[in-house]
């Protein structure tokens, strides 16, 4: 596992390639993100709307914490020149203030002829899974 920032261009793909990130989510995130995404749920924003929730306290946007996922494929695995063709999610757990996450991808199919390449995702907290899913992507190439 890398946090390398940089392209990874398709002839240099291998199944199994990875990239990790780390983020520490805190409530400066949490406002900018609903600030910028216009999702001001109160069980992101306020303690006593997370307390009153199933979460029993506040918790971060799940999206917030899968934006992680565009920020690996955007600078490290495939990088830069990529293009996002699709992306699944499920969320599995909550996120609360404070907690690091580290999202990963791994490249786990290859189509050379039509540059895509798909990747499991995967967020954590600790050793609890956050997130899971999957992304394809348009590759860069040198071609």
């Amino acid at each position: 596992m890398t946090s390398e920032i940089g392209t990874v261009y398709i002839e240099d793909m291998e199944i199994g390639t990875t990239r990790s990130l780390t983020k520490v989510i805190g409530d400066a995130e949490i406002n900018m993100f609903a600030e910028v995404s216009e999702d001001r749920n109160p069980i992101h924003l306020n303690e006593a709307a997370g307390a009153a929730s199933i979460f029993k306290g506040r918790v971060a946007h799940g999206m917030l914490s899968a934006s992680l996922f565009s920020a690996l494929l955007g600078e490290r695995l495939p990088g830069h020149g990529t293009v996002y063709l699709g992306q699944n999610l499920k969320f599995t757990a909550p996120v609360r203030m404070g907690d690091a996450v580290t999202a990963t991808v791994t490249v786990t199919d290859i189509n050379p002829a039509k540059r895509r390449v798909s990747l499991e995702c995967i967020a954590r907290v600790g050793d609890t899974v956050v997130i899971k899913g999957d992304a394809l992507v348009l590759a860069p190439s040198r071609g």
